[in-house]
Formats: structure tokens, sequence, C-alpha cells
């Protein structure tokens, strides 16, 4: 597990990312997802075109976590996964379901590092004064 600080408002709050390593990059299949347990959460992974993405698995329509069943397209431009259930579109970027735009799931960071795929966790801490 890896942490980095990033200042947030520099005057009382940091932010501190915490990568959480998913699985190994040739684990996930070009095009299609996995779910992953992240810190207690699911966490649906995508690998499209070499490039990894991350958001939840819940798909807050169907009230099931299946995001990572979905398929992998290109709709107006945007990168995104349907559900397996009512098929709305969720962007691998962002997170906002093209749809609604009323509702979202979160985007987490993506990386890999020697081979793994890692997940960001973000939590804002105090600073001391």
């Amino acid at each position: 597990m890896t942490k980095a600080l990033l200042l947030k408002q520099p005057e009382k709050m940091m932010n501190i990312m915490e990568w959480i390593t998913v699985c190994r990059s040739d684990d996930i299949v070009e095009s299609l997802g996995v779910g992953a347990l992240v810190a207690g959460r699911q966490v649906a992974v995508f690998k499209v075109e070499g490039k990894f993405y991350a958001i939840d698995n819940f798909d807050p329509f169907s009230r099931a976590n299946v995001l990572s069943r979905g398929l992998v397209g290109d709709l107006k431009g945007e990168l995104v996964v349907a559900s397996p259930i009512y098929k709305q579109h969720f962007s691998l970027k962002t997170g906002h379901c093209l749809e609604d735009e009323s509702v979202s799931v979160t985007a987490y960071a993506v990386r890999v590092q020697g081979g793994l795929v890692q997940v960001a966790l973000n939590s804002s801490v105090e600073q001391a004064a």
C-alpha cells in the first residue's frame, strides 16, 4: 500500500491518496471489467485500449453491484460502460450517467506500478496548525 500527500486546502486540510493494489495488469482482459473489493467498497475496474479505469460497481438504478459486468463502448464520444440490467451508460472517466445527469457513481484514479493495478482512495485530514 502506497500513500501520497496532496495539498487540498493549504490552510487547514490535506488530501491523502491511498493506493490499493487490486490485481496484476494482465489479469484484466481488454474491454472487459472485473469487480474488486477496495477498502470495503465494490469497485469495477476496466482496461480499454491499454488504459485502466475504475468506478463504483454499484448500479444506482438496479441497486445491484453489476457494473463490472457491463458492456464497454463509446457513446457520443464518451467512453462508457452500459449497466447489464437497465442499460444506463456511465462514463468511465467521470462516473456520470449519460441518460440522467442527476445520477453518478464514484470514479477513482487508477495507476499501474510494477505491473500491478492500483486504485486510489482519497480521504481528507485536518492539518496541524
